[in-house]
C-alpha cells in the first residue's frame, strides 16, 4: 500500500487524532502526576499510566474507571442525548421534520461510537455501543426491547465481529457485570428509591465479580465498594466530561480542573490502598467451584419477599425462598485448596518465560524459586507477567528461598517484582553486594558449593560456584552461576543455569558423581558453549528441558547440542514448543506434563521435533 493511500484511510486518521490529543495533553500539563490517567480517559492509552498508579487502582478495585469503560461511554451518550433533545424540541420546524426523541437518539449513538472509536474500541466500549445501538433501533422503530434481549444482541455482535474477544478478561467482566446489573434491576415490581437502587447495583457488581476475579487474577479488593462509591461519581461525572471538553480547540484549560479533582480522588484511593487488608489473595479456584459460585450468586440476587393473597387469604410467596443458601455455593471457591506434594515428593515447574529461566520447586511445606526470567521493559518483566500470577494461582503465598543464579537479565529480570509481590524468606545469589536485587532483599546469602539443606524429605545441594571464584575478577557472570541439585527418593533434577564448558569441567573434577540426575535443565539454554560431551555423559539424564524463546536470535538450542543428548537416549522438551513443563517426582518415577498438551490451542502447531 502506498503512503498516500494509507494516510487517507479512516483508521489511520483516527490513530493520528489520538496521537495528537495525547501529545497535546502532555504539552498542556507537563510534569503533572496524573496526566497519564487523563490521557487514558480521553484516548484509551492505558500505557500512559505508570505501574505504581495501576497498583493503587487494582488494590482499590477502581481500575475499570481508569480506562474507557461502558459507564463512560453511556454517560457521554446520555449527555449528548439530553443536549440534543433539549435544543431540538425548541425548534418547531426541526420537530416537525424529525421528532426530537429520534434526533437525540441518533446524536447519542454517534457520540458513543465516536468516543469508543477515539478510545481504541476495546471490548467494554464495544459492548456499550452495540447495546446503545439496539436500544436506539428499538426507540426509532417504536418497539419495546427487553434489557436481556439488548444484552444478548450486543454479545452476539461482539463475538461475531471479534471472536478472539472471548480470550480477554474484559469480555467476561464487562458482560458478566452487566448481566448481574440487569438481574437486580430489570423486571422488578415497584419503584425503589434511587439510593436503594444504586446500593443494590453496587452490591450485585461486587458480589458477582468475586468468582471471576479470583479465577482470572486470584485477588479481589475488599475496599472496592467504598472506593467506587467515591471514585465513580468524581471520575465519571466530573473528570471525564472535563477531559473530553479539553480535547476540543480552545478548551484545553479544562485539563487543569480535571487534574485537580483527579488528584483529590487519588489521595483518597492511595489512603485506601495502604490499608493492610485491602486485598484478598488466594489460589485459583477450580472451574467447577467458579460455576457453583456463580450459580449461588444468581440465587442470592433473585427477587425475595412475601406477598398477600386476595381478600386477606393465605400469603403467596412472590420471591424465591432460602436465598441465603446461595452463599453456601460460594464456599468451595475459598475452601477447596489446590493439591500439594506429599512428604518426600517434589513438584517442579519449569515456567515458560521465553529466552530465560524460572523454575518453581515445591515440597510438602516449602517453595523455592530458581531464577526469575527476563525483563521486557521498565514496566514489564517475567516476575509480573508469569511468576507472580503462577504462584498466586497455585496458592503459594510466600517463598522459603529464591535463588538468582547470576546477574544476566534473562535470569534476574523479574526478581524485583517477585520480591515486591511475594514474601521471600531468604535470597541466595552470586550477585555483587551493590546490585539492586541485594538491596531489595532482607535476608541474603552467597551461593557456593557445599551448601545443603533438607525440606520434607527432599535434599537440596549447591554444587557451584566454589568460594574462590568470587575473588577472580576475570570470570564472567555465567561462570558464577549457582548450580543446584535437588534429590528425592523418586528421582533428581540438576539446575545448572548458564554455566559453560570450563564450569562443567570444574564440576566434573570436583565431584562428578554428584552430577548424575534424572532430569536436566540444559545449561545456558542449549548454547554451543555448554553441554560438553563429558558433562552430558556424566549427568546422563532421562529428560532434558531447554528453556528458550521462540525463534530466539541466539539460535538456541544448537542442533549439535541436542544431538549429544539424543545419542544418550534422552527425551528432549523445549519451552518454545511445549510451553511450561510440570514435573512430579512421585511413586519412584517422574510424571511429565506440558502446558501445551494440557491446554492445546488451535494456533499452536508443533514446529520442532
Amino acid at each position: 500500500m502506498r503512503l498516500d493511500e494509507m494516510v487517507n484511510r479512516p483508521s489511520y486518521r483516527v490513530e493520528r487524532l489520538r496521537q495528537e490529543i495525547r501529545e497535546h495533553f502532555i504539552q498542556s500539563l507537563p510534569d503533572h502526576a496524573y496526566i497519564g490517567v487523563l490521557i487514558a480517559l480521553a484516548v484509551g492509552d492505558q500505557r500512559a499510566i505508570p505501574g505504581s498508579q495501576w497498583q493503587i487502582f487494582t488494590r482499590t478495585g477502581v481500575n475499570h474507571l481508569m480506562s474507557i469503560s461502558g459507564l463512560h461511554v453511556t454517560m457521554v451518550s446520555g449527555l449528548m442525548f439530553a443536549l440534543v433533545y433539549g435544543l431540538w424540541r425548541r425548534s418547531h420546524r426541526l420537530a416537525l421534520w424529525l421528532p426530537a426523541r429520534k434526533a437525540a437518539v441518533i446524536a447519542g449513538l454517534v457520540a458513543a461510537f465516536g468516543y469508543a472509536l477515539l478510545a481504541g474500541f476495546a471490548v467494554p466500549a464495544q459492548r456499550t455501543v452495540y447495546m446503545l445501538a439496539a436500544i436506539a433501533l428499538a426507540l426509532w422503530l417504536g418497539r419495546f426491547a427487553s434489557a436481556t434481549a439488548v444484552l444478548a444482541w450486543a454479545l452476539l455482535i461482539v463475538v461475531v465481529l471479534d471472536p478472539w474477544a472471548v480470550l480477554s478478561p474484559g469480555f467476561w467482566l464487562s458482560f458478566g457485570a452487566m448481566a448481574f446489573i440487569m438481574l437486580v434491576t430489570a423486571g422488578r415490581i415497584g419503584k425503589m428509591h434511587w439510593l436503594t437502587g444504586w446500593a443494590r447495583v453496587q452490591w450485585a457488581i461486587t458480589l458477582s465479580l468475586i468468582p471471576l476475579l479470583l479465577a482470572m487474577f486470584q485477588q479481589i479488593s475488599l475496599v472496592s465498594p467504598f472506593a467506587n462509591a467515591i471514585a465513580v461519581p468524581l471520575v465519571s461525572l466530573v473528570v471525564v466530561p472535563l477531559t473530553l471538553l479539553a480535547t476540543l480547540p480552545l478548551l484545553d484549560f479544562m485539563l487543569l480542573p480535571a487534574h485537580v479533582v483527579l488528584s483529590g480522588c487519588m489521595e483518597m484511593l492511595r489512603w485506601m490502598s495502604d490499608v493492610p487488608q485491602a486485598v484478598w489473595s488466594q489460589h485459583a479456584p477450580p472451574a467447577w467451584a467458579v460455576a457453583a459460585g456463580m450459580a449461588g450468586i444468581v440465587w442470592m440476587l433473585l427477587p425475595g419477599g412475601l406477598g398477600l393473597g386476595l381478600r386477606g387469604g393465605p400469603g403467596l410467596a412472590t420471591g424465591f425462598p432460602a436465598r441465603w443458601l446461595g452463599a453456601v455455593a460460594l464456599l468451595p471457591i475459598f475452601l477447596v485448596l489446590p493439591p500439594k506434594p506429599a512428604p518426600g515428593e517434589l513438584w517442579l515447574t519449569v515456567l515458560d518465560v521465553g529466552q530465560g529461566l524460572a523454575v518453581v520447586a515445591r515440597t510438602e511445606n516449602h517453595a523455592l524459586l530458581f531464577d526469575t526470567g527476563p525483563a521486557f521493559s521498565t514496566e514489564a518483566d517475567s516476575g509480573k507477567r508469569t511468576i507472580v500470577p503462577f504462584l498466586r494461582g497455585e496458592g503459594i503465598k510466600h517463598l522459603d528461598a529464591m535463588i538468582v543464579t547470576h546477574a544476566d537479565s534473562d535470569h534476574s529480570g523479574g526478581a524485583l517484582s517477585v520480591l515486591e509481590a511475594v514474601p521471600v524468606e531468604s535470597l541466595m545469589s552470586s550477585l555483587s553486594t551493590d546490585h539492586p536485587i541485594q538491596f531489595a532483599a532482607s535476608n541474603k546469602h552467597q551461593c557456593r558449593a557445599g551448601q545443603s539443606w533438607q525440606w520434607d524429605g527432599v535434599r537440596f545441594d549447591m554444587l557451584h560456584p566454589v568460594q574462590q571464584s568470587y575473588s577472580n575478577p576475570r570470570l564472567k557472570t555465567n561462570a558464577l552461576s549457582c548450580v543446584l541439585k535437588i534429590t528425592t527418593i523418586h528421582g533428581s533434577v540438576l539446575l545448572p543455569a548458564d554455566i559453560e564448558k570450563n564450569s562443567e569441567y570444574q564440576l566434573i573434577e570436583n565431584d562428578g558423581n554428584a552430577l548424575s540426575s534424572t532430569v536436566l535443565v540444559a545449561p545456558h539454554h542449549g548454547s554451543k558453549t555448554s553441554s560438553t560431551s563429558e558433562f552430558v555423559r556424566q549427568v546422563n539424564p532421562r529428560l532434558v528441558i531447554f528453556t528458550v524463546g521462540y525463534r530466539n536470535r541466539f539460535g538456541h538450542p544448537r542442533e549439535e547440542v541436542m544431538e549429544r543428548y539424543r545419542a544418550l537416549g534422552s527425551t528432549l522438551l523445549r519451552s518454545d514448543n511445549d510451553g511450561a513443563v510440570l514435573l512430579r517426582f512421585v511413586d519412584s518415577t517422574v510424571a511429565v506434563e506440558t502446558s501445551r498438551a494440557l491446554r492445546r490451542r488451535y494456533w499452536q502447531v508443533p514446529e520442532y521435533r
